[in-house]
Formats: C-alpha cells, sequence, structure tokens
C-alpha cells in the first residue's frame, strides 16, 4: 500500500518562471522545444557533496521507501510537493503506484507535469518508478477508460497480455549494451508488481533519425509461462529522463546498486 500522502496546496504554489529565476535557471522552454540550447545554472551539491534529490510526493507512491533507498547511497533527499524545491533539486524522483488517471491527476494538481517537462527541457534528471514510469508515455488505457500521460516517450501503457496478472515477484531483465543506469547489475534480478506496462516502444524511423539524436536506452522483462511471455518495458534511459517499471527501492543490492548509479550521474 502507499505510503500517506501530504496534502499539497496548488496555491501557494510560486510561479515556475521565477522558481528559475530565483534558482539562476535559464528561463525553460516546453519540452520538445530547443532542450539543446538551454544550460540551466547547476545547482551547488548539498553539505559533504551529497546530491540533493527530490522526492514528488504528489499523493501516490511508496515514497518513504524511495526517501530510505536514497538515502542509504548518499543522497541528501527530501519529500515534498513544493514548487521550487522540485525544480531546484539536482534530482528529483517521480514515484507511482495504483491508477494512471489516478497518478495523472495527482501530479497535475501539484503542477509536477510542468516540473517535470521544463526540468527535462533543461537536462535536469528525473527518475520515474513504476506507475511513475509508465506516465512518461503517451497514454494509458485501464479498463477501457484512456488517460493522457505526459508524452515525453511514444506509446501506450495497457494490460499485460499474460496468464496471470499482476506480474508479482522477482524478474530477470534484458539490458542493453551501453547502460549507465545498470552498470554492474545487467544480470540480476529485480522486484516487480504491476497488471500494466508499456509493450511496445517505437524508436523512429532511421531515416528520420536526426544525427544529433541518441536513440533511448530500452531494457525488457518478461512475465508468463514458457512460449507464452509477454514482453514489456522494464525500464527506460533517455538523457536526463531514466525510469524503471520495477521497484529499485524493494530490490534489494541490486537495486541499490542502480540508484547509486543514478545519483553519482547527477
Amino acid at each position: 500500500m502507499p505510503d500517506t500522502p501530504r496534502e499539497a496546496d496548488q496555491a501557494d504554489q510560486p510561479d515556475l518562471a521565477a522558481v528559475q529565476a530565483a534558482a539562476g535557471i535559464s528561463p525553460l522552454l516546453p519540452h520538445g522545444g530547443a532542450a539543446a540550447d538551454l544550460n540551466p545554472t547547476p545547482v551547488a551539491p548539498a553539505t559533504g557533496g551529497r546530491r540533493r534529490v527530490v522526492v514528488l510526493d504528489y499523493g501516490f507512491g511508496n515514497v518513504r521507501s524511495a526517501v530510505r533507498a536514497l538515502e542509504r547511497v548518499g543522497a541528501d533527499v527530501e519529500l515534498t510537493a513544493d514548487l521550487a524545491r522540485a525544480v531546484e533539486a539536482e534530482g528529483l524522483v517521480v514515484p507511482g503506484v495504483g491508477a494512471f488517471a489516478a497518478c495523472m491527476t495527482g501530479l497535475r494538481a501539484v503542477r509536477g507535469d510542468q516540473v517535470i517537462d521544463r526540468r527535462l527541457a533543461g537536462g535536469r534528471p528525473v527518475l520515474g518508478i513504476c506507475v511513475g514510469m509508465q506516465v512518461m508515455f503517451d497514454a494509458g488505457v485501464e479498463h477501457g477508460e484512456r488517460a493522457e500521460g505526459l508524452g515525453e516517450w511514444p506509446g501506450v501503457v495497457e494490460r499485460l497480455e499474460a496468464p496471470v496478472v499482476p506480474h508479482m515477484g522477482w524478474s530477470p531483465v534484458e539490458v542493453p549494451d551501453g547502460s549507465r543506469l545498470f552498470a554492474g547489475v545487467e544480470r540480476e534480478r529485480f522486484y516487480f508488481v504491476h497488471s500494466y506496462a508499456a509493450q511496445e516502444f517505437t524508436q523512429g524511423h532511421d531515416g528520420d533519425a536526426d544525427p544529433r539524436y541518441t536513440p533511448p536506452l530500452v531494457t525488457w522483462a518478461r512475465h508468463g509461462a514458457p512460449g507464452s511471455q509477454a514482453r514489456f518495458v522494464a525500464a527506460v534511459e533517455s538523457g536526463p529522463l531514466a525510469a524503471t517499471q520495477f521497484h529499485p527501492e524493494k530490490s534489494g543490492d541490486a537495486g541499490a546498486t542502480l540508484l547509486e548509479n543514478w545519483v553519482r550521474s547527477l
């Protein structure tokens, strides 16, 4: 069950542009704009060289488990829905459990969708976990109802096509060459608990590819009986945006190494 969330008062949230100016961050364009030309001023590391990480407290997610796991790997972690803190942090973690549509409603209530979009436009790292990964896709379909996602990646999150759902437990993953997120844990198992996932990831057509664009690194996993396994997206690394369908905070030493890899990259 998710931890009890804090209430977020949107009326008390400052204007994003004012927050960015106060933090010395270049005004950020909507994601998809000239992101490559933006050079936000780096935020100074926390005391002792620890990286400042905000876990976004928007009402959905195993937030306290995520906070503890990040602290154990050396991050200076704050659990908050405060707009300024979320923009200023060196890293932002977006957890998520429950329904896709409900998570999107929670994100919008604290303007988390805007924070994520503008952080990514300025090259500022974001890590999504479980449904926090799913909402990065175009949309999610649950019980026949479609909900729009953040649209950072193409694709639709749908119910797993497997004899037994939910997919719950430890599973291996198929990690692509060059992954930094999975460095040292490419052959390990991770803990999953979900009924929905993105089952396709469109990389685009070679003829349309921008030579300056590095395609995302997609990690896959499988669920179901041998011969009838459903393949789904287990993780994606895409510039400043990374996300996992599994729970690294519940994945033992392998999950801790993955989180440490991410924190060290900030």
